[in-house]
């Protein structure tokens, strides 16, 4: 996408929130769409009439702010009302529009807001209550073939990444048909809390999606699926569902050494595919499925559903706002001691090894936080105590980058004292969190006090942030978790191939991340050694 900006002189960053891989260009370069930031002060009729030659030719006009004067309030279709400074106010979704499709009903803005005075022809998409009064806060006016969304909220209020999402959708042509529905096939159903099921209620609670199909190659799991989710239809073999023109989104919940082929069906089908981590077990089948998907001009993506903790969020938040500085090294853990699970989890043949079931997240994690790819990855596993299962009993895979930086992710179902969960450290800070397990307590009728743990599910913790400041010392902060809307993965699906926003898990990130995960394992089959980290081809 070609944007340009008014002023010119707008710093760049102001897009980042907003403009994705889009470049900055002149007015004379026939730009997609025209940011307008805050009051640019005066612009010469000249100015005005190419944006309005442009908008009315189908580029859409984007202000931040509201700016003044008699040109822009025939395009935007409002001019400045109140001002309030400061502090926080909520924006609210008016009347259903494709701006604010499978957005949160209401939502706190922080920074400077304007009201808005239509004296046009225009169609409210957020109010805000001001006094116990709603007042436009973001409207669309149609001009010509292009459309001018005003914002009252400044540049500064694109943190919010509700307003940063609307924003980024005004920018773009608007969709075919956005509330159409997306119809979701899903391969290899677990019933009763198995991510079959998950993925059938996340589509069916998403605006735009819709579980139209099951298949399992069990008749009993297919019976589950049709007693669950009334008017699905059910199938044993995959060439049946692939013929299934209702389905247009697979879902692939089987276990990882199946994905990479299954996702190369559904892709040569036609299908847009998201898998279950991990995406595959290898880079080489990552490399076939990522050009595939590019030939089909299908979408792949990969269920990185942990990117949305709670306190991996706050972790993230903490780390992109400097809070930390330069972050240098990034620790992970997860487990316990504790029998491993008996299923296909814990079989190497299939899971593709203890590496690869916790460590798609963990690594992913550290990938994300890190940025850049390490040079070198190096594996120690422990198989002492569980000689049942295939799996090893514990591993530990460190990282390292070109520049020094380091990481390591701790794995174990034999620690008897677990470490913590998170233990970051930036050159302004540390942030430090106690892995806490998820404990069920209940009191029950002739029993009495009753507590178990689920086997290594951790709830949402508190972060400890300890940032040195020259001459004074250290200082201690308590981040709370940062919970995230319901279903986010599954509601990026819908507004990608709804709305053509781009998805939230890249799978050439994933390719990374399986990158790591193959070396990892390679690395601990050849007794710890260090090996480089081969970059994509």
């Amino acid at each position: 996408m070609k944007l340009a900006l008014v002023p010119d002189s707008t710093d760049h960053s102001v897009l980042a929130p907003i403009a994705g891989g889009g470049t900055v260009v002149g007015l004379d370069q026939h730009p997609d769409a025209v940011v307008v930031v805050g009051d640019p002060g005066p612009v010469s009729a000249e100015t005005l009439g190419r944006i309005g030659d442009l908008v009315r030719a189908g580029a859409a006009l984007v202000a931040l702010g509201v700016p003044r004067g008699a040109g822009w309030e025939d395009l935007t279709g409002v001019r400045a009302g109140e001002v309030v400074d400061g502090g926080e106010v909520f924006a609210t979704c008016a009347d259903p529009s494709p701006l604010t499709a499978r957005s949160v009903g209401e939502f706190p803005v922080a920074g400077s807001f304007t009201t808005l005075e239509p004296i046009g022809p225009v169609a409210t998409v957020l109010t805000s209550s001001i006094r116990f009064a709603h007042r436009p806060a973001l409207v669309e006016h149609r001009v010509g073939a292009g459309r001018v969304v005003t914002s009252g909220f400044g540049p500064d209020a694109l943190v919010t990444d509700e307003l940063a999402r609307i924003v980024r959708r005004s920018l773009a042509a608007p969709a075919a048909d956005p509330s159409r529905q997306v119809g979701v096939g899903v391969i290899g159903y677990g019933p009763f809390g198995g991510m079959g099921m998950l993925h059938g209620t996340a589509a069916t609670e998403t605006d735009g999606l819709a579980f139209v199909a099951a298949l399992d190659t069990s008749a009993e799991r297919r019976k589950a699926a049709e007693a669950q989710f009334p008017g699905v239809a059910t199938y044993a073999e995959l060439d049946h569902l692939l013929r299934d023109d209702d389905v247009e989104l697979v879902v692939v919940a089987t276990p990882p050494s199946s994905h990479a082929d299954i996702a190369r069906a559904c892709l040569d089908a036609g299908k847009h595919v998201a898998v279950e981590k991990p995406l595959c077990i290898t880079t080489a089948e990552a490399d076939d499925l990522l050009a595939r998907s590019a030939a089909n001009d299908r979408m792949l993506t990969v269920h990185q559903n942990r990117r949305w903790d709670a306190d991996f969020r706050a972790l993230r938040r903490a780390v992109d706002a400097g809070m930390l500085g330069e972050v240098f090294n990034m620790e992970t853990f997860v487990g316990g001691f504790e029998h491993p699970c008996r299923a296909w989890h814990s079989e190497e043949s299939v899971s593709g090894g203890a590496i690869y079931d916790w460590g798609s997240h963990h690594l992913d994690w550290i990938l994300l936080l890190m940025g850049g790819d390490p040079v070198s990855v190096t594996t120690t596993r422990h198989k002492r105590v569980w000689h049942d299962i295939t799996n090893d009993d514990q591993v530990r895979v460190r990282l390292a980058w070109a520049d020094g930086r380091e990481a390591e992710f701790f794995q174990s179902d034999i620690a008897g004292v677990r470490r913590p969960k998170f233990y970051v450290q930036g050159t302004q800070g540390t942030i430090a969190a106690d892995y806490r397990a998820f404990v069920h307590e209940t009191v029950e009728h002739g029993i009495g006090y009753q507590r178990w743990e689920s086997h290594h599910a951790e709830a949402p913790v508190d972060l400890s942030l300890a940032r040195y400041e020259p001459g004074y010392g250290l200082t201690e902060t308590t981040l709370p978790p940062l919970p995230a809307s319901p279903w986010p993965f599954h509601r990026n699906l819908a507004d990608h191939l709804l709305m053509g926003e781009p998805v939230e898990v890249d799978p050439v990130d994933v390719r990374t991340v399986i990158g790591v995960l193959e070396t990892a394992q390679r690395s601990g089959a050849e007794g710890g050694a260090t090996l480089p980290l081969e970059p994509p081809s």
